[in-house]
């Protein structure tokens, strides 16, 4: 079925929303973006643009009415999915998740008790009252990690080593939080893993299983992801512990259609949850899984967002997350400060293998302090394919030899560049 003419809006044109603006654009859909922004990047490229605010519902509504619009879609940003679905309510719209999953899934709280509900298991969490007393944060297990349990992308997210560092880190997280609500977590230093999930009319099916690497920071920095492989070394460990329990939780608050990611610890192939996404995320997966498999979730989800329906076909026919090839996604991050030169993309273009290289900033752009301890450090996601591990473990060494980005000093500016012995 041709999505040619159809009219799709996008709420928010963020950098990552020109993703969703590109694909749908190569399917021959009008793009119409809105957004409180004059010259956001996703308004750079869309068809059509408007200054209605992505938490304007009633100026959303009116927009949709007003210019015929076929179906919305938002991506990457939690606090976005209350409004997509109320817009999508009012509207008729199609919409892949209701009111009631956008305000349980994005609640690390409210998901962690539903994964208790289960017997899924989460990280030990710890209860402390507020005001704060020297008594009680003291009894703390040190190191312990603070985070608010409404938001995302790692801001207001701080390890704690000691009863100073817990005061003064405590009320900036809480400043994240709209709910001034924060979640105190024994802070675990071990293997990740992200495990993905594709569902049509409630059928879900496992679609990918990486490893994430992370930083080596030391333990009181909070560590930001160095690369993704697939498949994981854990993926038969999580298809026989945990996957039916997950699809039996997520399938009883009545989830249809739409994507999931979890993330999870792994501790002696012991695997725990501590946090899902019911959205599309930045590590852009969906091209790793189209490439190996031949299914676009981002373009499903495109599909869902004009017709109502996510597949034609039965997803579970094409799809096996226990790859026959290897999959890998490298996360360069930076250090703040303004980007003088950046090289080694044009050569990493050309690499066999290289599925994309998706960048968040150029040369000339200010990397702020803000930045610093969250994933907007990342400055490029490139990913790619290979036969056998040690063509993966090539290839990536060959990137990482190749990317280069300096200050206007022409000081290196990269950090937590990812060492491959430590692929497996």
């Amino acid at each position: 079925m041709s999505l040619a003419k159809n009219k799709l809006l996008i709420l928010g044109g963020t950098r990552l929303s020109t993703e969703i603006i590109q694909k749908a654009q190569s399917m021959g859909i009008f793009v119409l973006v809105s957004d409180y922004l004059e010259n956001s990047p996703g308004k750079r490229i869309a068809d059509e643009s408007f200054m209605v605010s992505t938490r304007d519902v009633e100026g959303l509504v009116d927009l949709i009415i007003n210019e015929k619009v076929d179906g919305v879609l938002t991506g990457f940003i939690d606090s976005l999915l209350p409004y997509y679905q109320k817009v999508c309510e009012i509207t008729g719209l199609p919409c892949y998740g209701t009111k009631e999953q956008f305000d349980i899934l994005p609640n690390k709280a409210k998901f962690k008790k539903l994964c208790r509900d289960f017997k899924i298991p989460v990280v030990e969490e710890f209860s402390i009252d507020y005001p704060l007393s020297h008594a009680q944060v003291d009894a703390l297990p040190f190191p312990v990690l603070v985070k608010p349990v409404d938001y995302s992308g790692a801001r207001g997210v701080y390890v704690c080593e000691n009863n100073e560092n817990f005061m003064s880190n405590y009320e900036k997280s809480l400043s994240f939080s709209p709910s001034r609500t924060l979640l105190i977590e024994k802070y675990i230093y071990s293997k990740e893993i992200h495990i993905h999930y594709l569902i049509q009319n409630g059928q879900f099916s496992l679609a990918a299983v990486a490893d994430r690497h992370m930083s080596t920071n030391n333990v009181g920095d909070l560590r930001l992801p160095v690369a993704y492989t697939y498949p994981s070394k854990y993926i038969h460990v999580y298809e026989n512990n945990l996957n039916n329990k997950v699809i039996e939780m997520l399938q009883s608050i009545g989830i249809q259609n739409g994507i999931i990611l979890l993330q999870g610890f792994v501790e002696n192939e012991n695997i725990t949850l501590y946090e899902i996404a019911f959205r599309l995320n930045g590590t852009l997966e969906y091209k790793i899984i189209n490439e190996i498999c031949g299914v676009n979730p981002l373009e499903r989800l495109i599909n869902f967002a004009l017709t109502g329906s996510m597949y034609q076909e039965n997803i579970n026919d094409l799809i096996d997350a226990d790859y026959n090839k290897y999959g890998f996604s490298l996360a360069f991050s930076v250090k703040p400060g303004k980007i003088g030169k950046i090289s080694g993309l044009q050569e990493i273009e050309e690499l066999d293998g290289i599925i994309d290289i998706v960048s968040f900033y150029d040369e000339g752009d200010e990397v702020p302090e803000s930045a610093s301890g969250t994933l907007s450090q990342i400055i490029f996601r490139i990913s790619g394919t290979a036969d056998t591990e040690e063509a993966m473990r090539s290839r990536m060494n060959m990137i990482i030899n190749l990317i280069n980005v300096e200050s206007f000093s022409g000081e290196s500016m990269l950090v937590y560049v990812f060492d491959t012995t430590n692929l497996y």
